[in-house]
């Protein structure tokens, strides 16, 4: 029998949430309540918290819907966060005791987002070993295109053909305080038109999220004769810098803009990074990947890491006891 107890989150865990977030051996700042409570009207937050005594050893990012508990579907990734000095004995002693309460308040199934490897700051592949543990079927798995930036490869003939456009049309990036050029002049657009859809944050809600975190949340546009002709919105945390969004106007592959913008931010903003993350290609369910926008990708020496996500049925905790012989 194990000692630890676990309490969902309320307001009034504000503090100590965010203080646990900031230690922990795998969070971004997305996990700070500042982020995650930006769009809370849209979730019913479900959050929980690990404590042994008084004291937080991991907590889940999550939200109720039905009888499921989702890893936070506000958040790109999710999964359990975990202390640094946290062992493989007492994280699986953590996950028992997650899934227990689960069962016990009535919930059958927690839907698990992984955290892909790229954030942690040491090894953490615990929850991976007790999917297999829990039989945890898998419902999807992405593929994301990152650049090693400590061990580049090289950049493509056609990537560097881009930039040399660039250069040739005396294209200019600017680092911006503000989205409205970018939001209304390109981004809006061109997911209307290509996908029928529209930016995950609206511009109301992308302002507010930099005022909270100016340092993690940046804009580059880039400009030719003084219009705004593509751009992209950072999301940089300790180790990676993700590529939220990008795009670029009709002009962009007569300019090279989005080469120009990119060979830009690897080589003169970000080398001081590990990892440059494109994102995602994916589509229908991960079941394909845009090959234009992947070999766009790889292009700048991006290679594939995989984000996996699982449903776990909560009754099956018991299970975990058997492991250590």
């Amino acid at each position: 029998m194990n000692n630890y107890k676990v309490d969902k989150y309320s307001s009034l865990n504000f503090v100590e949430w965010n203080e646990f977030i900031s230690k922990s051996k795998n969070a971004t700042f997305l996990f700070h309540r500042d982020f995650m409570e930006y769009h809370k009207e849209r979730f019913e937050d479900y959050s929980l918290l690990v404590y042994k005594k008084d004291k937080i050893i991991a907590v889940l990012p999550a939200n109720k819907l039905g009888n499921k508990i989702h890893s936070h579907q506000g958040l790109t990734y999710g999964g359990l966060i975990l202390l640094i000095d946290v062992k493989f004995d007492i994280v699986l002693q953590i996950f028992e005791s997650l899934l227990k309460y689960l069962s016990e308040k009535g919930f059958d199934t927690l839907i698990l987002k992984e955290m892909p490897l790229i954030y942690n700051s040491v090894f953490t592949q615990e929850t991976e070993y007790l999917m297999f543990i829990l039989e945890a079927k898998l419902l999807k798995k992405d593929t994301l295109s990152v650049i090693d930036l400590n061990n580049r490869l090289k950049i493509s003939s056609n990537r560097l053909e881009g930039y040399k456009r660039g250069l040739k049309y005396g294209l200019v990036v600017k680092e911006e305080e503000i989205f409205q050029g970018f939001w209304n002049s390109i981004l809006i657009k061109n997911l209307k038109e290509k996908h029928n859809a529209r930016p995950v944050h609206r511009i109301e809600e992308i302002t507010l999220l930099k005022k909270r975190f100016p340092k993690n949340i940046r804009q580059f546009n880039v400009y030719y004769k003084n219009e705004i002709v593509a751009g992209t919105t950072i999301f940089e945390s300790k180790y990676v810098v993700h590529s939220q969004y990008i795009s670029g106007n009709e002009k962009k592959n007569k300019l090279g803009s989005l080469d120009f913008l990119h060979c830009y931010l690897i080589k003169n903003v970000f080398n001081d990074k590990k990892y440059f993350d494109f994102g995602t290609s994916n589509e229908n369910g991960g079941r394909q990947i845009n090959k234009g926008l992947q070999f766009w990708k790889e292009g700048f020496g991006a290679r594939t890491v995989t984000q996996d996500f699982y449903e776990i049925n909560t009754s099956n905790y018991g299970k975990i006891k058997d492991v250590f012989i």
